[in-house]
């Protein structure tokens, strides 16, 4: 574990986001970076593929959702 500085900015980003997720802001912020190091990796997935993919890499059974 370790400590990483952020300026204030993103601290009250971070603080408005994870309350909305329901999230730490520890968490939060875990979470930005690991999005952020999938995307970087994979550059031409979309977001969506990138969260689908960790959904399914944890087993995650997401409901498909049907056409009107």
């Amino acid at each position: 574990m370790g400590i990483v500085k952020i300026g204030e900015e993103m601290h009250e980003e971070l603080r408005k986001s994870s309350s909305v997720m329901c999230r730490s802001i520890n968490a939060q912020a875990e979470f930005w970076m690991k999005v952020g190091m999938l995307a970087e990796a994979n550059p031409t997935t979309p977001y969506t593929e990138i969260m689908a993919g960790q959904l399914r890499n944890a087993d995650v059974q997401v409901p498909k959702i049907e056409a009107a």
